[in-house]
């Protein structure tokens, strides 16, 4: 099993930091380099090239690594792949057709070197290597891959052993996700899990706001100007530090999904996949609010820890499941967080509702109404000001409480498939 360690790599001497910039424009060169030789086979009819051959077109062209060049080459041949595979899908689909002007560095293990505290990166025959202090030590790594997000950062393959999972019968759960709430997980046992996604909409409203005061600030500047600079330098430093906090959340919640799985011993599960709520247009607020749920990322998160834990994961349609009661199939338009049916009288949270309908989609079974649900939040969320966006560093704590690290709430079943909820609780 591999994972991936993030070293962000802050304060790289001017020596360093042109290296590498340098570097990444030759591997867009190797990039733009092998999207016209695709592009020309396809317009002229011939064979399109493979790996060989693009191995072969591409040695010794560019001042790179040679194991660096293949690398790339390697990845421009599976993002064609890819496109090949979504063009079955939506005809509106395009193979690689735009220039790269910056590429990541990448290199293989076999290239890569760990010694005296720093890693060394090679960059060609003749060219000084990059050296890197990271700590890697007793850590058997693998692949490296240089990018630029806001600042450098170093991405490194770890292989870590997959626990060995004792062979037990198999249990079902399912996934719901949501922007409010950014999963809730339902089991076979009667057992639901619903972890909130609060935190990471409001990091996500605050950098728009924030993001919004510098764009109107820029307005009255004439671009390229001093002021205009320091502007453009708060703005990618404020989207740069939101989005890390925003990755931070996410991780955090979908371990706590599979933490939570992994305690009921659940062997297999199913990830309901909300495209087509997404897609609907609700409004222009709402839409914007849409077009930032990054659950497409949460979907690929809890695929790679589920893979790491022995769990088997799929994901599939939900389309229909928080529209109809779970205990007499009775369909309305829902209102507020908490599912009421005037017909069989069935008080449950909505988006449980939505993870017990899954279950016939998902494995073809139906499942009792879950009798105990519990409420987590994926971590502390540290508030900044407006103020702090524009670099005076003013921040503010949310005051922890008791309710923040785990609440939970009890379900009394009063029949077959009948509960209701028997203590209020923030839903």
């Amino acid at each position: 099993m591999e994972t991936v360690r993030i070293f962000h790599l802050k304060n790289l001497s001017r020596k360093t930091y042109s290296l590498a910039r340098e570097g990444q424009v030759e591997s867009g060169r190797v990039w733009t380099f092998c999207r016209d030789t695709h592009k020309k086979a396809r317009d002229s009819g011939e064979k399109w090239p493979k790996r060989d051959a693009l191995q072969k077109l591409t040695k010794g062209k560019f001042s790179l690594h040679s194991q660096s060049v293949q690398m790339v080459c390697h990845a421009f041949l599976a993002n064609v792949d890819t496109a090949c595979k979504l063009k079955k899908i939506n005809p509106r689909a395009r193979l690689p057709y735009k220039d790269k002007y910056f590429y990541p560095l990448l290199w293989p293990k076999q290239a890569v070197k760990w010694e005296h505290g720093a890693l060394t990166l090679p960059m060609g025959r003749g060219r000084e290597s990059l050296r890197l202090k990271v700590d890697l030590e007793s850590i058997d790594f693998g692949a490296c891959k240089l990018i630029w997000d806001g600042n450098y950062q170093l991405h490194v393959t770890i292989d870590t052993p997959t626990p060995k999972q004792e062979p037990a019968p198999p249990l079902c759960a399912t996934v719901d996700l949501g922007q409010i709430h950014l999963a809730a997980v339902t089991t076979e046992t009667g057992k639901s899990l619903v972890v909130s996604g609060r935190g990471i909409r409001t990091l996500k409203r605050q950098r728009t706001k924030a993001v919004g005061k510098i764009a109107k600030k820029q307005i009255r500047c004439a671009k390229g100007s001093r002021r205009w600079k320091k502007l453009q330098r708060a703005k990618k430093k404020t989207n740069s530090r939101a989005k890390k906090r925003v990755r931070d959340l996410r991780h955090k919640a979908t371990t706590q999904v599979i933490d939570f799985c992994r305690q009921e011993k659940v062997t297999h599960l199913y990830v309901g996949n909300p495209e087509g709520v997404q897609r609907k247009n609700s409004g222009r607020y709402h839409n914007q609010r849409m077009s930032q749920w990054e659950f497409g990322k949460d979907i690929s998160y809890l695929e790679h820890k589920s893979e790491k834990m022995g769990i088997v994961c799929s994901n599939g349609s939900e389309r229909g499941t928080s529209s109809h009661c779970p205990q007499c199939d009775l369909r309305k338009k829902i209102k507020g967080r908490l599912w009421e049916c005037p017909q069989c009288g069935l008080k449950l949270h909505r988006d449980v509702v939505g993870s017990v309908n899954m279950f016939p989609l998902g494995f073809g079974i139906k499942v009792e109404i879950p009798n105990h649900i519990t409420y987590l939040r994926p971590g502390e969320l540290r508030l900044f000001r407006c103020s702090s966006s524009l670099g005076t560093g003013q921040s503010s704590f949310a005051k922890p409480s008791k309710s923040s690290r785990q609440e939970s709430c009890v379900v009394q079943a009063t029949g077959p498939f009948r509960g209701s909820l028997q203590e209020a609780h923030p839903l």
